[in-house]
């Protein structure tokens, strides 16, 4: 990150995780405020505070700002999970399949908020996720892994469908259905051939068929 090697842990990254991992004695705010209580060590408990509280409103939690996690459904204290990370301001967010727990409904909600909260601070996120319509609806750039163990980055495939996207608009997007086979049959018929150190002899990366001339998508590119 900014062209240095991971080595540990920092509070420039920030984690939402697939489970809401809340403080069940820690009322939304004090779970919020507890992480920047790490962040900003200057600050006085107030700072903390307002600050927590200005996260939760961010994702529509302002009702249940002093409410502890037992008080609250599941896709509340998802939201929780969001506001946390979001609030430390990092340089990368990490999303460990963060949508997988709550209902259809809430999940395509969180969704939603995310991206929305994501292009509203320029934030740089980093997404694992098995949903396939998923990636394409929030990913600028998709890396598709080989199978593990050693699973490494096997295709790096840029998705060039317009934004903003929308659960409802995207299988109508020119380019959505080449864009989603391509990767689909990565993940049927190709993953299993590429091993831990390199891909098999002879192999090079498929282009996606273009769709027309302004809504192409470029072939992807092979990961060293």
């Amino acid at each position: 990150m900014d062209g240095t090697e991971i080595s540990g842990p920092s509070l420039d990254r920030a984690v939402i995780f697939q489970g809401h991992a809340l403080m069940p004695w820690m009322t939304a705010t004090a779970n919020v405020a507890f992480a920047l209580s790490c962040r900003h060590r200057s600050w006085s408990r107030a700072q903390h505070d307002k600050a927590a509280r200005e996260a939760l409103a961010r994702v529509g939690l302002s009702q249940a700002a002093d409410r502890k996690p037992a008080e609250l459904s599941g896709g509340m204290k998802q939201r929780v999970g969001i506001a946390r990370p979001l609030a430390l301001a990092p340089k990368m967010l990490l999303m460990d399949e963060p949508f997988s727990a709550p209902d259809a409904l809430t999940r395509g909600a969180l969704q939603d908020e995310v991206a929305r909260l994501v292009t509203e601070t320029q934030q740089t996120a980093f997404m694992i996720t098995q949903d396939l319509d998923e990636a394409i609806l929030l990913a600028d750039c998709i890396l598709l892994m080989s199978n593990g163990p050693g699973a490494r980055i096997a295709e790096v495939v840029v998705n060039t469908l317009p934004t903003p996207r929308t659960r409802a608009n995207l299988h109508h997007m020119p380019g959505y259905h080449a864009l989603r086979d391509h990767v689909l049959d990565f993940l049927i018929t190709r993953s299993k051939d590429f091993g831990a150190k390199a891909p098999p002899a002879g192999w090079s990366p498929r282009a996606v068929p273009e769709v027309s001339p302004a809504l192409s998508i470029p072939p992807p590119l092979a990961a060293e």
